[in-house]
């Protein structure tokens, strides 16, 4: 009984370390977002504003024989290396779903209530703000929340914001996450062309055959993401979207047991500490087996899902960012901010999240259906629903979709920046005086 209780707490303290490790590259991940977000206004709004805008448009082509695709670099960017992200979205969502705070009805219930909530009401506040005006479009806009700047806010409060919170946090932005991937494949998605669709969704199919056939290497997998990526791209489905599709294919399970790893490692190390007292001529072969056998007993999702995130991260999120968050102020930003648009995008983000997290949490609670996190009070739920404010990547990406007008765009780019600004800030302040201090009866 004590043995299964050590292996219980060695599990808890390997996953709270990878968790924190993804907090940690998530926390950093948001500084140089923000650093980037700062670049590309000052940049937008200086003397050399025209290079900006110039750059982003610059054409780039890709030729394969007769098939040519040449599109603006900010094209590049939003439908191609955004896949990336979108895949390392799925790639989370299906951890998430197998072993992490989505792997039961009753741990899944707090996040997706509290997501649901942080989706439906800003959508609702936008569309009563805009209703009767040809800009209700932009409803997806305010739903999204922006994990990377959200834990970034919390990691400035230290060891103060318990690790529970951080988990609720992160759990509802994946869920939060997964729904503006289903809004964007449904509802910002162009006229389909269907032969396209079929030949992607072959494709998958082929992925998800290599998964049951035992393939593991990320190569064949990435060669026919590719191609998923190249037929969603031309079917009038959203690109990325292929990036979720595709990361559900990825195996999730080892090649070999892990007590078969540990007896293979021992017998490579023995013999390894044998030979090598006498000749280390085959000390790298010995080394090469022990590399194999840690591959082969790492799954492939949590390999390429670790090796991912520092690109993601620091390369991928940092250029969106740079390519998306300028925008013209001068003197039309007040009256840009008193457009509908804007002022819906504001609302939804910093009154319904905190309306919608706060209220649909309470809501799965009374019914019983789930459990505050250990150690958290309303409190601190309610400054974790105005961080859920932070839109910035996925509403950026969202008002890409929705408005082609560029003053329209420029208008929801203003909205958006200035509601996550405010959402960091109080929302900073509110955990600030709250976390540590609650009492326990509060938590209750």
């Amino acid at each position: 009984m004590d043995s299964q209780k050590g292996q219980l707490v060695k599990i808890r303290e390997r996953v709270e370390t990878q968790f924190q490790s993804f907090v940690r590259l998530e926390s950093a991940s948001g500084i140089v977002l923000l650093a980037c977000a700062v670049i590309a206004l000052i940049w937008a709004n200086s003397p050399w504003s025209d290079s900006y805008f110039l750059l982003w448009k610059t054409k780039l082509g890709v030729k394969f024989g007769t098939l040519e695709m040449s599109y603006p670099l900010y094209h590049w960017i939003n439908d191609g290396l955004m896949a990336l992200f979108f895949f390392l979205v799925g790639l989370e969502i299906k951890r998430e779903v197998l072993v992490g705070e989505l792997n039961t009805f009753r741990r899944a219930m707090l996040p997706v209530f509290a997501a649901v909530g942080g989706m439906a009401v800003p959508a609702l506040i936008y569309v009563i703000v805009n209703a009767g005006t040809a800009y209700t479009k932009g409803w997806g806009i305010p739903m999204a929340t922006d994990i990377a700047f959200a834990l970034a806010i919390m990691a400035m409060l230290g060891s103060r914001v318990p690790l529970s919170l951080k988990v609720f946090l992160t759990a509802v932005a994946i869920v939060d996450d997964l729904g503006a991937v289903m809004v964007i494949a449904i509802f910002y998605s162009a006229d389909l062309a269907w032969n396209m669709l079929l030949a992607a969704g072959g494709l998958l199919a082929v992925a998800f055959i290599m998964n049951a056939a035992g393939v593991r290497r990320p190569l064949p997998y990435a060669l026919v993401g590719i191609l998923v990526w190249y037929f969603f791209h031309e079917s009038g489905v959203h690109a990325t979207i292929a990036g979720v599709l595709v990361a559900m294919s990825i195996p999730a399970s080892s090649s070999i047991r892990l007590q078969e790893f540990i007896q293979r490692g021992r017998r490579l190390l023995q013999r390894m500490e044998t030979d090598t007292a006498h000749d280390s001529h085959h000390l790298n072969d010995y080394i090469a087996g022990l590399d194999n056998a840690c591959r082969e007993v790492e799954p492939p999702l949590q390999y390429i899902e670790h090796a991912l995130q520092p690109w993601i991260a620091y390369l991928v999120m940092p250029l969106f960012a740079l390519a998306n968050a300028g925008v013209m102020l001068g003197g039309d930003a007040l009256s840009m901010l008193g457009h509908t648009v804007a002022i819906g995008i504001g609302a939804g983000l910093l009154l319904g999240k905190l309306a919608g997290v706060t209220a649909f949490t309470w809501l799965a609670v009374k019914l019983g259906v789930a459990e505050m996190p250990q150690g958290v009070g309303w409190a601190q739920i309610t400054g974790v629903s105005i961080l859920c404010g932070l839109g910035f990547t996925m509403s950026l990406f969202i008002a890409n979709l929705a408005f082609d007008d560029e003053a329209l765009l420029a208008t929801a780019k203003v909205g958006i920046l200035s509601a996550s600004l405010i959402a960091g800030a109080a929302g900073y302040i509110l955990l600030a005086r709250t976390t540590g201090t609650a009492p326990a009866s509060e938590a209750a």
